[in-house]
Order: structure tokens, then C-alpha cells, then sequence
């Protein structure tokens, strides 16, 4: 009888980068994926490196804070891009671009979550 690797049941936000958690290797591509989210000098710090989990809280805090801008940046692009000489379409443009990038980031901070989850084999 072949019995499975992982009980774990993958999310529609899983990244598809990331391996099933208990299969061969996973938590290595967690940690290379979590890298990507995060500034290249931190991805660089030994205690990251070392700790994926530290390595995943970091990134779930990077990626709400670039939600934040994200937002800020939709919210104030009406009233501040014409100040700027910004063309109406490209302002309109620029709004959907934003809108886009909010959602984006959106199901990349649930995939850290996820993936943090399954790190710290937690179900919450």
C-alpha cells in the first residue's frame, strides 16, 4: 500500500511554485518562492536563510505593506495625477493598472499565509 506524503490539502492560493507540503524538497521551494517576495538584501540574511518561517513572516509584512501603497496609490491617482501634467487616459490607465496590482497582491499575501501555515503545520 502506497500511502500519501502530505495530508495537507493545497488552497486555490497555493503558489504554484511551492512543492506539496511533505513532499520531497517542499519546504526548500517555500523558502526560494518567500525570497522572491522580499528585497534581495533580506532574502540574503542568514537568519532568513536559515529559518523559513522568519523568512515567511517577513514576507507576509512586506506584502500588506506594498497592498497598502498599492491602494493609497489607486485612491489618490485622480486627484493627484492631473497636478502632474498626466493625461486623462493615461490616468485612467494608471487606475486599472493599480486596481489590478491590489488584487494581485491580495492572493499573494492568502499564498503566504498559506504557505506559513504549512511551515508552521498550523490550520489556522
Amino acid at each position: 500500500m502506497i500511502m500519501p506524503l502530505t495530508s495537507t490539502r493545497l488552497s486555490p492560493d497555493w503558489p504554484c511554485q511551492v512543492k506539496t507540503p511533505g513532499s520531497y524538497d517542499w519546504e526548500r521551494s517555500a523558502a526560494k518562492w518567500l525570497r522572491e517576495l522580499v528585497p534581495a538584501r533580506y532574502a540574503s540574511y542568514p537568519a532568513f536563510i536559515r529559518n523559513p518561517v522568519l523568512l515567511a513572516r517577513h514576507a507576509q509584512i512586506q506584502v500588506e505593506h506594498e497592498i497598502r501603497i498599492a491602494r493609497t496609490a489607486l485612491q489618490t491617482a485622480r486627484a493627484d495625477l492631473p497636478g502632474l501634467g498626466v493625461p486623462e487616459g493615461v490616468i485612467e490607465h494608471t487606475i486599472k493598472l493599480y486596481a489590478a496590482e491590489v488584487m494581485q497582491l491580495q492572493h499573494i499575501a492568502r499564498s503566504v499565509r498559506a504557505v506559513t501555515r504549512a511551515l508552521t503545520g498550523t490550520g489556522r
